[in-house]
């Protein structure tokens, strides 16, 4: 009798542990269409901050989706996901203050000193042109 009671818990619990296989084709589904909305990024020619700022949190949401799901993170104990995510997200904080005093000294040089040729923004056409000459100009017409 005890056997089968032992038998029984073992079993309800080994249930317990498996997560539903919806789960996994929701965050499928989620990723295609995270995917799918980063290609219409190029797709409607998004350019400049916008562009980057829309590539980055489609690829930041896709990489936690697959962390915490595919990876089985979510499931885990609040030390370990500390232990895990931390140290990255902590360098991403310093990655983005460094990002800020670069632009707040660049900012600084051209305020005090005028601004350097070489910081002029070009378009992509330009760098075309110059790269392949008027023949190139010439078959596009």
């Amino acid at each position: 009798m005890e056997n089968v009671q032992t038998q029984q818990a073992a079993d309800s619990h080994a249930d317990e542990d498996q997560h539903p296989i919806g789960i996994y084709l929701k965050v499928w589904i989620l990723l295609f269409v995270l995917s799918t909305m980063s290609y219409m990024v190029d797709y409607f020619d998004f350019q400049g901050m916008l562009r980057w700022s829309l590539i980055i949190i489609f690829m930041f949401l896709k990489a936690g989706f697959i962390i915490a799901v595919f990876m089985h993170v979510m499931w885990e104990r609040m030390a370990l996901i500390t232990a895990i995510l931390g140290p990255p997200l902590l360098l991403l904080f310093l990655i983005g203050f460094m990002i800020s005093e670069g632009f707040w000294v660049f900012n600084t040089r051209v305020e005090y000193m005028g601004r350097p040729a070489a910081a002029e923004r070009i378009h992509v056409a330009d760098v075309h042109v110059e790269e392949h000459g008027e023949e190139a100009m010439e078959e596009e017409h």
